[in-house]
This record gives structure tokens, C-alpha cells and sequence, in this order.
């Protein structure tokens, strides 16, 4: 069984997520402060971590800052749809994912799922590193196996869309034009080659992004190409 902690200042939502949670046969912590969650966090075995961004006296960055000292457990933050920055910087700092209030139950234990099955498979402490396994942010690509996983979950690739997204991930915050993609993955001259990565990008957009119109990890660089950063944070 795993352990969840939602903290979050308000009673309603906290009652709500539990309800969902423990349907799943889940077994949740409740805190209502950053105070209450790091205070569960270093007693408790926990799994994973739902965790508001807005509370009074310490907030959920803050809360995030002092967790992410002592633990790697997963981290979902609560968000309402005006705290864009927040995210961002949640995410920067050591956040999993997001979800959006009024968020729907479905996708609340969707990315529950999601997390934890990531979080399982890795274990809790670092992955020993691999020549064949290169990973950013959510995205794990392995070149022995050929396989790519976004989230925990396998997504299919063509050999194509692979190959380019092994180009970006061997080389994260590296800007390539679309003329050196495709002399790296087509192996030939650049003949129109502008149109025809465009048409991969966005198909690699389509499936590794949250939202491929905002991309957190996929970047348009104007006029020179496109680079992987990490997860919302350019580097």
C-alpha cells in the first residue's frame, strides 16, 4: 500500500482528495500547512506528496525547499490557473508535475499513478547512471531497448522520431538548426530540410509534452532551431 500526503490549507479539497485517493486503495497522511507536511514527511514512510501552493505562514515553495533537503519522494503541487509563475518555479526547484484546481479526479490519480509507478521503478535513491539511458526532466529514453517513457509510461516512437530525440537528449540545452538534425539522423545532404524536421518536432512535441502548444521541454530557438532543456528551466 502506498502512503500519499496531501497537504493543502483548504478542508474541502483535502476531504475530496482523500475520498479519491483511498477509493484507490490508497493510504493517505493529511497535513494542512507546510509545517504539518514536513512534519509527517520525517515521520512517515511517504510515497508521494500532494502539496497547495498558496498557504498562509509557510507556503508550498517554501515547503518544497525544505522537503526536497531530506527526500526525492514524488512531489505533486496543487495549483490555482493564476499562479503560472509558481509553477514554473515549483517545477524548477524540484516539483514532479502540477495539477490545476478545480482539478478532476481522473487526472489527479492518473498522474498519481503516473508518479508513483516512476518513483517505484527507480527506486529512492539515484539511478546508477547508463551510456544506453539518458533522462531529463520526466522523460527516460533507453537506446539499447529503443524505448522511450514520458512520465512512466512508454510511448511509441518511429525510428526517426527516436533518433532525433536521442540528438536533443545526448545534448540537453544544446541549440541544432534543422540542417545539422538532419544531417545527424537522416545521414545525407540538407534538402529541405526545414519543413521535414518541423513535421518531426511536432510529432515528438505531441508526445512528450503536457501541452505541446506551451512546451515545458521541447524548444523553438528563433531563426537558429530547437533544443530539450529540462523541464521548464533553460539552461
Amino acid at each position: 500500500m502506498y502512503n500519499i500526503l496531501i497537504c493543502d490549507d483548504e478542508v474541502d479539497i483535502v476531504n475530496s482528495l482523500k475520498i479519491y485517493l483511498e477509493s484507490e486503495s490508497y493510504h493517505t497522511f493529511l497535513a494542512y500547512s507546510g509545517e504539518e507536511a514536513l512534519a509527517i514527511m520525517e515521520k512517515e514512510d511517504i510515497h508521494l506528496v500532494l502539496l497547495d501552493i498558496m498557504m498562509p505562514e509557510m507556503d508550498g515553495i517554501t515547503a518544497l525547499s525544505k522537503l526536497r533537503a531530506f527526500s526525492n519522494v514524488p512531489v505533486i503541487m496543487l495549483s490555482a490557473k493564476s499562479e503560472d509563475t509558481d509553477k514554473i518555479l515549483g517545477l524548477n526547484i524540484g516539483a514532479d508535475d502540477y495539477v490545476t484546481k478545480p482539478f478532476n479526479p481522473v487526472e489527479v490519480l492518473a498522474r498519481v499513478r503516473s508518479q508513483l509507478r516512476r518513483y517505484m521503478k527507480l527506486g529512492s535513491k539515484p539511478a546508477e547512471p547508463s551510456e544506453t539511458v539518458y533522462t531529463i526532466g520526466g522523460i527516460e529514453l533507453n537506446d539499447t531497448t529503443k524505448e522511450v517513457f514520458v512520465e512512466g509510461e512508454p510511448v511509441a516512437f518511429t525510428p526517426t522520431e527516436f533518433e532525433i530525440l536521442k540528438l536533443l537528449m545526448q545534448h540537453p540545452g544544446t541549440v541544432f538548426s534543422p540542417k545539422e538534425i538532419y544531417r545527424n539522423v537522416w545521414k545525407d545532404l540538407p534538402l529541405g530540410a526545414e519543413s521535414t524536421v518541423a513535421v518531426h518536432i511536432r510529432h515528438i512535441r505531441e508526445k512528450i509534452e503536457i501541452n505541446p502548444t506551451e512546451p515545458r521541454y521541447l524548444k523553438v530557438v528563433w531563426a537558429k532551431g530547437y533544443k530539450l532543456v529540462k523541464g521548464g528551466r533553460d539552461e
